[in-house]
């Protein structure tokens, strides 16, 4: 071995002692509440799907029906001949449900959220970020070339001190619902604070598309705001549509921008149409079935009034994502074994994704969850955490 390679080891074998080695674990089934894993079977309590819709009948069907009309692989990028009519019906379909001019589909969401900052900022621009956001937000304005200033999470006053001095097209980005945290940005306020300096204002509503809002529009749902108050929207479809890929929306002269100058975009080949057409299916679900988000909101108020006389520590969300705090990471670790061992997939979120001291275990919900699921993790929780 190298002494390169060497290295490598040793840095590995450091992670380990700290308790931060990350692992991967082998599924054997279709995404649900309950998987099967190692053999046995467990309840999911760590799935981005919250509206359970990623082995939903009506959307596996649509894929199925679309793999035989259409094929596997879109054959290359859109700009050359991968632009399919699922593609092209989905963006469409995205843009009335988000209620913006138009949308545009990327084949992940981190590829979206750096296409788009490279493609509206460069050098002599400057960019501002929530400092929780997303990896692929930081990313994506450190790659951007423009100026990087991170400001104190869901601090709009901590923002406005970076943007009195900015100069060049200035861009402010955030998170919606914060992935791990599960709190919202403050958008309304980002929004004036935006006008106010003549800035962009772009959010990434992965978390919130399709889970929040009296129509599942998401954050900007929620706070009822539309697309001149935040120009730029990101939003994922592989967590609560079930499928996978991203799209961006806004004005016609946003996406013609992106189309033109977005190399994530013009780059990389297009995802399968089947996927489109799967998606348009989750989202006729999303638009007609108001009980799912109904019923998210309920099994959180359950899991936090059990956590909380539990004595557990609790973070501010009223999202399906409900970290409980632990501290230590190798604790954090230990009692997610612990709720593994008990049947209970629970995941432990350890820096650099979080901050240090700040290791978690991070509850997300679904709305195929039952009451029964959430008192039984309750009661092992109870136990793990005691222990």
């Amino acid at each position: 071995m190298t002494v390169a390679f060497t290295q490598l080891s040793a840095n590995l074998e450091a992670i380990a002692q700290q308790g931060l080695y990350r692992s991967r674990r082998i599924i054997d089934s279709p995404q649900g509440v309950q998987l099967q894993l190692d053999g046995r079977t467990v309840v999911n309590f760590c799935s981005n799907d919250y509206l359970g819709l990623a082995n939903h009948p009506a959307v596996v069907d649509a894929f199925k029906t679309a793999v035989d009309q259409y094929g596997v692989g879109s054959g290359s990028a859109h700009l050359i001949c991968g632009h399919s009519m699922p593609h092209h019906a989905l963006e469409e379909e995205l843009a009335a449900f988000t209620g913006r001019d138009r949308a545009l589909l990327f084949s992940t969401g981190y590829m979206a959220n750096l296409g788009v900052m490279s493609a509206l900022l460069g050098r002599g621009d400057a960019v501002f970020e929530d400092k929780l956001n997303h990896a692929s937000l930081l990313d994506g304005g450190l790659l951007s070339r423009a100026r990087f200033k991170r400001y104190a999470h869901a601090d709009v006053e901590s923002l406005n001190v970076h943007l009195e001095n900015a100069t060049g097209n200035k861009l402010i980005v955030t998170d919606g619902v914060f992935s791990m945290d599960g709190d919202f940005a403050p958008l309304p306020a980002l929004s004036a604070m935006a006008k106010a300096h003549d800035a962009w204002l772009m959010v990434d509503d992965a978390h919130g598309l399709g889970v929040i809002g009296e129509h599942g529009g998401g954050l900007l749902d929620y706070y009822g705001l539309k697309q001149d108050d935040v120009p730029v929207l990101m939003g994922t479809l592989g967590k609560g549509l079930g499928t996978f890929g991203a799209f961006v929306a806004g004005s016609d002269a946003l996406i013609e921008t992106l189309i033109q100058k977005a190399r994530t975009y013009i780059y990389t080949t297009a995802l399968p149409p089947a996927i489109a057409e799967a998606t348009r299916a989750s989202l006729k679900i999303v638009i007609a079935e108001d009980w799912r988000r109904d019923k998210l909101t309920k099994l959180a108020d359950r899991f936090r009034l059990g956590a909380e006389q539990l004595g557990l520590q609790l973070m501010a969300s009223a999202s399906p994502i409900q970290p409980i705090v632990i501290g230590d990471s190798q604790q954090a670790v230990d009692i997610s074994n612990a709720l593994l061992h008990a049947g209970f997939l629970v995941s432990a979120i350890r820096p650099p994704t979080v901050p240090q001291g700040s290791a978690r275990l991070r509850v997300t919900l679904s709305a195929l969850h039952e009451e029964q699921q959430i008192d039984r993790l309750l009661d092992a929780l109870d136990k793990a955490t005691r222990q």
